[in-house]
């Protein structure tokens, strides 16, 4: 059977990278998609900005919609406080898999719960299922046609508090445009807007950030 792109990065993250090092992973990952074979990751340049905005947060509850190969949840899982809760939500079983392993090289697995399925199934059940009350930050890269529908089911969940940071990928490209006519338009949040470059190439892209108002 013919191996899979994500397959590939794992392997060379485990040939490259050192092991519990969480920064030489993404160091290796970026390497990676840069020179071999462009992938989904949130990439270095937005990566910088993603990591900014969860340093001013210092979010005790965190959540990612869209695992894929683990990239950006290790560059979150290093940046928690100790005792924090992060979360990641991924649909594909493959990716999740290779996420768990990514996680498990760079040492920290401890940090970060994997919930395999789709984010509309996952969602609904965060409180009762994973005793999480509210989320203090949330990053959103999974598909852009589910950004809008899973802010407001986060919404409806009451998953939100006053100063919930959502933080959404790829708004530009492949862009978002109703997420964001949706946040900015609704007054319930106050949005900031980052332009940037799509992971590993020179096409413009951005992130947008949304503080919940409550």
């Amino acid at each position: 059977m013919p191996q899979i792109k994500e397959q590939r990065i794992l392997d060379y993250v485990l040939q490259n990278a050192v092991k519990g090092d969480p920064q030489s992973v993404v160091d290796a990952i970026d390497k990676y998609c840069s020179e071999k074979e462009w992938a989904m990751n949130v990439g270095n340049e937005k990566g910088l900005i993603l990591d900014k905005i969860v340093s001013e947060t210092n979010p005790s509850t965190a959540l990612e919609l869209g695992t894929y190969c683990g990239y950006s949840g290790v560059r979150i899982a290093q940046l928690l406080k100790p005792g924090a809760c992060f979360l990641t939500v991924e649909k594909n079983p493959v990716h999740a898999a290779i996420a768990k392993q990514i996680f498990e090289f760079a040492g920290v697995q401890e940090k970060i719960k994997i919930l395999e399925g789709s984010s509309e199934e996952i969602i609904p059940q965060l409180k009762s299922k994973h005793k999480v009350n509210t989320f203090d930050f949330i990053f959103i890269d999974h598909w852009s046609d589910r950004y809008t529908p899973d802010t407001k089911l986060l919404e409806e969940c009451g998953l939100l508090k006053q100063g919930s940071v959502l933080l959404a990928d790829n708004v530009i490209y492949p862009g978002a445009p109703d997420f964001l006519q949706y946040v900015r338009n609704c007054s319930r949040y106050e949005c900031t807007n980052y332009p940037s470059h799509l992971e590993y190439m020179d096409k413009e892209d951005a992130l947008e950030k949304a503080v919940f108002k409550g």
